[in-house]
C-alpha cells in the first residue's frame, strides 16, 4: 500500500527546515548505504548528529505522530532517526532496496517515507519511482507532502537533471507486520472515521469499533 500524506509540514516549518539547510554543510550520503547499494547512490546528506538535522527530526517526527492519516496507515511502533537528502545535476539514486534493519537500538524496516522540502517546479528530474506489481508509480510532490510506501519494495531517485532536490527519509517499524492486515484496519479506520463523522455514536460504529479493535489486538507485536 502506498499513501500520499499532505501537508505533512506547513509552510512555516518548510522555510524553518529550509533555512536550516542553507547554512549547514553536506557530505556524501553513500556512506549511509548499505554494500550493494553504495554504488548507486549519488546524492548528499546532512552529516549524522548535527544541530541541524536534530532539529529536522524532531520537528518531522512531531508531525508525524500528529497527523492522523500516518499514525491510520502506517500504526507505527518505532521509527529511524531521518535523513535529509540534497540531489544536484547528474546525482540520482539507483535501484535499490532498503536495509531490512536499521539503527541502535534495531527497528526493522516495515515503510519508508519520503517528505518533500523542494517545490516540483523548482528542478528537473528527481523522481521517487517505486516499483509495484501493476507497474511503476512516480511521485514529485509539494513541499510538505509525503508518500509513505513499503520498504520491501524496489526503487529508484531519478537523476536530478537542473536545480536542487532536498527531501527527509525516514523508516517505520508498524506495530503490524503484515501489510495486508495494515491495509485492511487502514481502510476500516476509515470507515469508522467517517461513519462516526456522519451518524456518531450507533450500534453500526461500535460494531466496526469492536472489530477493527480486536483485529489490530490479533495482529499487534508490542
Amino acid at each position: 500500500m502506498i499513501v500520499c500524506i499532505g501537508q505533512v509540514l506547513t509552510g512555516e516549518q518548510i522555510a524553518q527546515v529550509n533555512a536550516l539547510l542553507q547554512k549547514t554543510p553536506f557530505e556524501d550520503g553513500a556512506a549511509t548505504a548499505g554494500w550493494a547499494a553504495r554504488g548507486v547512490k549519488h546524492n548528499r546528506q546532512l552529516p549524522a548528529g548535527c544541530a541541524a538535522l536534530r532539529t529536522i527530526h524532531d520537528l518531522v517526527q512531531t508531525a508525524l505522530l500528529g497527523n492522523e492519516t500516518f499514525m491510520s496507515a502506517a500504526l507505527p511502533k518505532a521509527m529511524t532517526p531521518v535523513l535529509v537528502s540534497q540531489s544536484l545535476p547528474g546525482m540520482g539514486y539507483g535501484n535499490h532496496i532498503d536495509n531490512a534493519v536499521m539503527g541502535a537500538p534495531h527497528v526493522r524496516t516495515d515503510l519508508a517515507f519520503t517528505l518533500f522540502l523542494s517545490a516540483p517546479d523548482s528542478f528537473g528530474g528527481g523522481e521517487l519511482t517505486i516499483d509495484e506489481p501493476q507497474g511503476e508509480q512516480t511521485f514529485k510532490l509539494a513541499p510538505g507532502e509525503m508518500v509513505l510506501y513499503p520498504a520491501t519494495t524496489l526503487h529508484r531517485v531519478q537523476p536530478v537533471t537542473s536545480g536542487q532536490r532536498c527531501v527527509v527519509a525516514g523508516w517505520v517499524q508498524s506495530l503490524v507486520r503484515d501489510p495486508r492486515v495494515r491495509e485492511m484496519l487502514f481502510e476500516l479506520d476509515a470507515v469508522r472515521r467517517a461513519l462516526f463523522a456522519h451518524d456518531g455514536l450507533s450500534t453500526e460504529f461500535d460494531l466496526l469499533q469492536k472489530t477493527y479493535s480486536n483485529l489490530l489486538r490479533l495482529h499487534a507485536e508490542t
